[in-house]
């Protein structure tokens, strides 16, 4: 017998998450109750993933439920703030048990890992798509911001940019030749990179330990350079952004040394951080472990949002109009 709506609610999503004291009625009712901390902003944040457009055909069900909530807990993490509880709107084409244990696998593991409760959401039939909404707290007045930079303010970035798009590129063109990647790298290389867009890791840590260092903060989703504009955008600002500085994996650059570049660039779906640290803040910051400068606000009064700054063989600097603006569902 084929499994209904409830009976597939119940069967692989209840009780899925974290258990909460906060949760005061979860799933099975038209809404839930919750019960949010005193003091603290509520922080809600809300990504939807659809097959083909954020990830390929026929990808694995487990790292489909993890990057559903994974993209939403890294928007918390540039907020500063702190998940608790997730909402999940799930449209399929049809019921496939397998497929659906090992999403709820992966969305459940993620969950449990960062204190999120599931405490609703909807079934549907359809293409497939995921809707996930994450709610969380941060202490009041303490929230990270896109738009608090200002001229003199240090970039830092968390991790390192471009491993996710080398990784979908690996994904998509099964022996790298299509995306002009090393085929004949070491294994571990190639596996590190696909695990890097399959299971991206959010930076919740991260977030609430620059709460009251960094001055703004977003999450690379959309490519370094693109999404650096944004928050220069947002802080009134111009960047530059120090292409030497960049950290570089040992497995980009053993899968496509040349390429490498354009990928931590413009390559999409890292979630990582990347934020403007205040000059009293700098040494603070740049002691953290995983943070790399990687360059400055300066006035917004430069012809360029986002500038490239290179130094050449002779020690001279150069700086150039970076290209890149992101990825864009709806740009031509």
């Amino acid at each position: 017998m084929a499994l209904g709506e409830f009976e597939l609610i119940d069967r692989f999503f209840r009780d899925r998450g974290a258990t909460r004291t906060d949760v005061v009625l979860g799933i099975g009712d038209d809404g839930a109750l919750l019960r949010p901390p005193s003091g603290a902003d509520l922080v809600a944040v809300s990504d939807t993933l659809v097959e083909g457009v954020h990830f390929p055909a026929g990808s694995p069900a487990e790292s489909i439920g993890h990057r559903s909530l994974a993209v939403n807990l890294s928007d918390i993490a540039a907020m500063g703030a702190t998940p608790r509880w997730a909402l999940l709107s799930l449209t399929l084409p049809r019921v496939e048990e397998a497929w659906l244990a090992g999403f709820a696998r992966g969305f459940g593991a993620l969950a449990r890992a960062h204190g999120v409760a599931l405490v609703g959401g909807d079934t549907t039939r359809g293409p497939m798509t995921i809707g996930v909404q994450v709610l969380g707290a941060v202490p009041a007045g303490d929230g990270l911001r896109r738009s608090g930079g200002r001229p003199g303010d240090a970039l830092f970035v968390t991790g390192t940019p471009g491993d996710a798009a080398a990784g979908l590129a690996l994904i998509m063109a099964a022996d790298g030749s299509a995306a002009g990647l090393r085929s004949d790298a070491p294994a571990d290389a190639l596996e590190a990179l696909r695990r890097r867009f399959l299971f991206p890791t959010p930076r919740i840590a991260e977030g609430e330990s620059l709460r009251g260092l960094a001055s703004a903060c977003i999450d690379i989703s959309d490519g370094l350079v693109g999404d650096l504009g944004k928050l220069a955008a947002a802080s009134a600002c111009a960047a530059v952004l120090d292409v030497d500085a960049l950290p570089r994996s040992a497995a980009l650059a053993a899968v496509t040394p040349e390429a490498a570049l354009r990928s931590m660039l413009d390559g999409g779906d890292d979630y990582e951080l990347l934020l403007a640290v205040p000059p009293a803040q700098v040494a603070r910051v740049a002691s953290m472990p995983g943070l790399t400068r990687i360059g400055e606000l300066r006035d917004a009064s430069t012809a360029a949002r986002v500038t490239l700054r290179r130094r050449a063989a002779d020690g001279t600097l150069s700086e150039t109009p970076a290209t890149g603006a992101g990825f864009d569902h709806f740009a031509g």
